[in-house]
């Protein structure tokens, strides 16, 4: 799914321009004359991964900047180098310096989730383990991050409490063991909606195989505990690792035979891509 045209992407916008323009760009309005047209190339300062291009015109509709045209010229998902040309843009030049900061903030936080999605991507290919996020999103920006990691070539676990159910620590203590736990999510559940429980131990997986459980969260198990764990769940339900990957580890991670890992760094560390805007005057 596309998060751009979630009415929650475009208040996100408009509280951006309103958070650096406030009443005015006091800059642009006493140095740049109104009837200037300019065009505009946004260049990349590293290497990177595409995604967010389409908040680029968001950005300018809301500033009904009617007049400005964007070109985007890397497709979301795929790599650019640095030096390349990734948007073009005309336009008058209040508007273009007006949206500015706004547009390179979007793209440069997505593009660094994207980025850093397909170096683990890349570094558990050919093991047959599906990489997934988590809920540790920037808040506000979640939708938008869940779509970088796909951008990336990663997958996306839950995109929030109300779209499945992840029986944690906390969930069992206060149920009263994994077993009631998941019986109690069992009862209350649709049969549409899987049930997936987080063991820390092989007791607690003996727990959860003996009630049923459609999927098992290994947390931060050593790599001899996975594999004990996925010899002793074999198809009985999938097997998601997770806690602390890196991407030093995530390849032997992957090589235990889990179905899923679940990497937080893929939004809560990710670093922004470094990106500029060149504006030339239009004669």
């Amino acid at each position: 799914m596309t998060p751009f045209i979630l009415p929650g992407v475009r208040v996100l916008v408009a509280a951006a321009l309103e958070e650096d323009l406030g009443r005015g760009d006091l800059t642009t309005d006493s140095t740049v004359a109104a009837d200037l047209m300019a065009t505009a190339e946004i260049v990349a300062k590293q290497d990177g991964v595409m995604a967010g291009g389409p908040l680029v015109a968001m950005v300018f509709d809301s500033l009904r900047a009617d007049a400005v045209t964007v070109d985007l010229l890397v497709a979301e998902g795929a790599s650019f180098a640095t030096g390349d040309v990734v948007a073009k843009l005309d336009g008058w030049a209040r508007d273009l310096l007006r949206g500015e900061r706004v547009v390179l903030n979007f793209l440069q936080r997505l593009c660094g989730v994207a980025t850093v999605s397909k170096s683990f991507v890349e570094a558990v290919a050919g093991t047959g383990a599906r990489l997934v996020d988590t809920r540790k999103t920037t808040p506000g920006f979640r939708a938008l991050e869940k779509y970088a990691v796909r951008m990336g070539g990663a997958h996306n676990h839950r995109g929030g409490l109300d779209d499945g159910i992840l029986i944690k620590d906390n969930h069992i203590v206060a149920a009263g063991g994994v077993a009631a736990a998941i019986e109690k999510a069992r009862l209350a559940a649709p049969h549409t909606i899987k049930i997936e429980v987080e063991c820390v131990d092989d007791a607690q997986i003996d727990q959860a195989l003996s009630v049923g459980v459609d999927a098992i969260l290994l947390d931060n198990m050593s790599l001899d505990e996975m594999r004990a764990a996925v010899a002793k769940i074999g198809d009985r339900a999938l097997v998601e690792a997770s806690g602390g990957v890196r991407l030093d580890t995530v390849r032997a991670i992957a090589e235990t035979g889990v179905d899923l890992i679940s990497v937080g760094a893929l939004t809560h560390s990710a670093v922004s891509i470094d990106l500029s805007m060149r504006l030339a005057l239009v004669d």
